[in-house]
């Protein structure tokens, strides 16, 4: 592995390896021209208005961490041109692939980071956010890595600072003891209340959801997706 590809202290508790198998050429050219056009700068301070990052006029702001092959991301800037989304990921296959379909279908409304989210978090105006999107993230199994995973105490608070009132932070996954996880956290912090009217709630999937490879894998290996929505009080 290539030294600057190594997690960094700051980023080694939420994610791992940076790299997959190698990426083919013409995805090496839609990576390197798609970061050069959507990549934030964090160099440079925020705007005060985040849709000043967008090209397209927009009127809402998105961010998704983690988002994979860029499936759900795509889809969701693609049928909501007025909103702006912000996409992490710092798995460099996920956005080779990403720019990959972004090379045959630019989109006005969508800007990415490829490194540490709470970097991005902590970069971003109080109160910038109408949503955060966290899907199927890394669920760290073991119980001695959970201190890893990205729910937690200093990552809700950053989430707290960026959302709007009454901006949505979404969580799903497959892995019940971080579904659990999350529903503590979130009580634990206070900012956040849980939108649940009855059972079938947390396992029906959001409006519009157009699922995910994982989630498909998922259910064919016999484990039950829960969708969590809580609000920024």
């Amino acid at each position: 592995m290539d030294p600057k590809d190594r997690p960094s202290r700051a980023t080694e508790a939420f994610f791992g390896r940076r790299r997959g198998k190698p990426i083919r050429p013409h995805q090496v050219a839609a990576l390197e021209s798609g970061l050069r056009a959507l990549r934030l700068d964090l160099a440079s301070e925020a705007p005060t208005d985040l849709r000043a990052l967008f090209t397209a006029g927009v009127s809402v702001l998105q961010l998704e961490i983690g988002f994979g092959g860029g499936e759900h991301l795509l889809h969701r800037a693609g049928e909501a041109p007025a909103t702006g989304f912000i996409g992490v990921e710092p798995f460099v296959n996920g956005m080779a692939k990403m720019m990959t379909r972004l090379d045959e279908r630019p989109l006005a409304n969508l800007r990415v980071y490829d490194d540490d989210a709470t970097r991005l978090l902590d970069w971003l105006p109080p109160a910038s956010l109408d949503g955060i999107d966290l899907l199927y993230p890394d669920p760290w199994p073991k119980k001695k890595h959970w201190k890893r995973r990205f729910v937690g105490p200093a990552n809700l608070d950053r989430f707290a600072r960026v959302l709007k009132p009454g901006g949505r932070f979404r969580f799903a996954s497959d892995i019940d003891s971080y579904v659990n996880w999350t529903l503590l956290a979130c009580r634990a912090n206070g900012a956040f209340a849980w939108q649940a009217n009855e059972a079938a709630d947390w396992h029906r999937p959001y409006e519009g959801w157009p699922g995910t490879r994982y989630e498909a894998k998922a259910i064919r290996e016999g484990r039950r997706p829960a969708y969590l929505t809580f609000l920024r009080t």
